[in-house]
């Protein structure tokens, strides 16, 4: 009979401590999700969105947290941004209203539930409502290091115990550049693919660690889908399904269009009577004193700007601003002419031929325009 008692009061003992055990594993009552947004049709929104869902139901709380927020009436909205200046800041929404955005616009919504203790889940929860505060909230953007998705990669790392290995979700030797040309390309965003490429630097053109990968939504999703040293997701689900977006394949891409405008040019210049020799003088000016002010544009956003992915940018070999002068004295008999369109014909014909070799890629858009440019560099130091 001891026995028996012996034996029921064990059971019990431990259902007590189960209880108490399972209660301790959760008395935050927090759930914490990362919540990722797919694509959508416009350049703004291409790279798709990551966010944070608290849920608090010590308070009956439902609320989206944001680090992608931005003032358009901001006072000098566009030139912070071309400088790289514009602050970016982490804002709250009810997850009902975010949910109905995301909807209007036709774009899905993944939600992970994390697997966190419920010190994790307070340490976030204090992080984020710290962040919030007005004398934290802003923070300088920078879309490859500093962006709403690094915010949040940063954030469980540093809160997760032990720290999460993310692992590599892309290809091997796969560059900043390349991401961000899977996404565009597939959005049928080649114009801005072009000023894109332009704009940024070799600086791009590094090799992303597994981390760094994690700079874009999708790839910060999967990255915590198959973590590596332990499970991340308590529960995955689809909140929203995308729509079916039609990017069609337009005919009037940058290499077809720069390709006529080469093609009529080369007619154009055959002409040897003097209505063509005036059209292609002033032809040249025009031309040479574009590429010269983009180059000093992109002068500008190498030294005049904390955007990280402009420096070092090797555009500045065919967009020289130097151009700027030789079209204002492309009719001088000056022997600097001449040399200068020697040296600038061979600086842009060496681009051509170690196009696969370069330190930075170059968009294959612009093989006309630097066809054109060596073209008519050679005409003029024959015919100065």
């Amino acid at each position: 009979m001891s026995k028996f008692f012996l034996s029921l009061f064990i059971i019990a003992a431990c259902c007590i401590f189960s209880f108490k055990s399972a209660s301790a594993q959760d008395n935050s009552r927090i759930q914490v999700s990362l919540i990722t947004c797919t694509p959508g049709e416009e350049l703004y929104s291409i790279f798709g969105h990551s966010a944070l869902r608290i849920i608090d139901s010590n308070n009956v709380t439902d609320y989206i947290f944001n680090y992608g927020t931005f003032n358009f009436a901001d006072d000098g909205f566009y030139l912070k941004f071309i400088r790289g200046k514009l602050l970016y800041y982490l804002s709250v929404e009810r997850t009902d209203e975010f949910i109905f955005s995301y909807m209007n616009e036709g774009r899905g919504i993944t939600e992970q539930v994390l697997q966190l203790s419920p010190i994790e889940k307070e340490n976030i929860k204090n992080t984020i409502l710290e962040n919030l505060k007005p004398e934290n909230k802003f923070y300088q953007y920078d879309f490859f290091l500093d962006n709403c998705t690094t915010r949040l990669r940063d954030i469980l790392i540093k809160m997760k115990s032990p720290s999460p290995l993310l692992p590599a979700v892309m290809p091997e030797k796969t560059t900043y550049r390349d991401a961000i040309h899977l996404y565009l390309d597939k959005g049928g965003q080649h114009w801005s693919k072009l000023g894109i490429d332009i704009l940024l630097g070799k600086r791009t053109d590094k090799i992303m660690t597994a981390s760094e990968q994690a700079f874009l939504p999708d790839n910060l999703m999967m990255s915590i889908d198959n973590c590596k040293n332990q499970p991340l997701v308590k529960q995955k689900n689809t909140i929203l399904k995308a729509s079916e977006f039609s990017n069609q394949n337009n005919l009037f891409t940058p290499f077809f269009c720069f390709g006529f405008f080469v093609g009529l040019i080369s007619l154009l210049s055959l002409l040897k009577n003097k209505f063509g020799q005036i059209f292609m003088l002033y032809f040249d000016r025009i031309f040479f004193f574009m590429l010269g002010a983009l180059g000093v544009m992109l002068v500008l956003m190498w030294v005049a700007s904390d955007h990280s992915m402009t420096k070092d940018n090797m555009n500045l070999i065919w967009a020289n601003p130097f151009h700027l002068f030789f079209a204002m004295f492309i009719r001088s008999n000056s022997k600097w002419k001449k040399w200068y369109c020697l040296f600038t014909g061979i600086s842009v014909l060496m681009l051509l031929v170690f196009w696969n070799m370069m330190p930075q890629q170059l968009n294959y858009s612009l093989i006309p325009i630097f066809i054109l440019i060596v073209y008519r560099a050679t005409i003029r130091y024959i015919h100065p």
